[in-house]
C-alpha cells in the first residue's frame, strides 16, 4: 500500500546539504548555502527554497521554489507573481513511485503560474504533469526552453 506522500520545507542546516551530496544536480545554490552556513550569515535552520520528500529517514526527493515577482513576468496574462521550479530531481531508485509529482502536486497547490526549465529527457514527466513549452522569445529565453504550467484563468502571454 502506498503511503501519502508528504512534501516539506528543508531547512539550512549542515544535515540538509549533506544529504544534498547525493544528488546530480548538487551545484552553485547549495555551494552558497554551506558557504552562508559557514559565515554564519543564516542561523542553523533557516528556511531554504527547498522542499523535499523523505523515505523513512532518507531525503530521497527535492526541488527548489522561487516565487518572481509580478514586475518580472514575461511568460504570464495577466502579469502575476509566479512560481520558478528548480531542481526537481528524485534519486534512481526512487523514480517512477509518485514521489516526482507530489513535488510538482505541491508547487500546484499554490495556485500560482510556474515556469520550469526541465532537464534533458524528462519532458514526458512534464507533459503527463500538463506543463506545456513556453511560445520561444531569443530575448526572454536566452537559450532555455521553458515549460510552463498555467492555473485556471491564466493565460500564456502572447509575444
Amino acid at each position: 500500500m502506498m503511503t501519502k506522500i508528504k512534501v516539506q520545507p528543508l531547512l539550512v542546516n549542515y544535515k540538509t546539504l549533506e544529504e544534498f551530496t547525493r544528488f546530480k544536480e548538487y551545484g552553485n545554490q547549495e555551494l552558497a548555502m554551506l558557504e552562508d552556513l559557514r559565515s554564519n550569515i543564516v542561523e542553523n535552520d533557516s528556511e531554504s527554497p527547498f522542499y523535499g520528500v523523505y523515505f523513512g529517514n532518507a531525503l530521497i526527493g527535492r526541488m527548489s521554489l522561487y516565487r518572481v515577482s509580478k514586475k518580472y513576468d514575461n511568460y504570464f496574462t495577466p502579469p502575476q507573481d509566479y512560481l520558478e521550479l528548480w531542481k526537481l530531481e528524485i534519486l534512481p531508485d526512487y523514480r517512477g513511485k509518485g514521489y516526482g509529482k507530489a513535488l510538482v502536486n505541491f508547487a500546484k497547490s499554490f495556485k500560482s503560474p510556474i515556469k520550469t526549465n526541465p532537464r534533458i529527457r524528462s519532458h514526458s514527466f512534464w507533459e503527463k504533469m500538463n506543463f506545456h513549452k513556453a511560445k520561444y522569445d531569443v530575448e526572454r529565453d536566452l537559450g532555455e526552453n521553458p515549460l510552463i504550467w498555467l492555473p485556471s484563468g491564466v493565460e500564456e502571454r502572447e509575444l
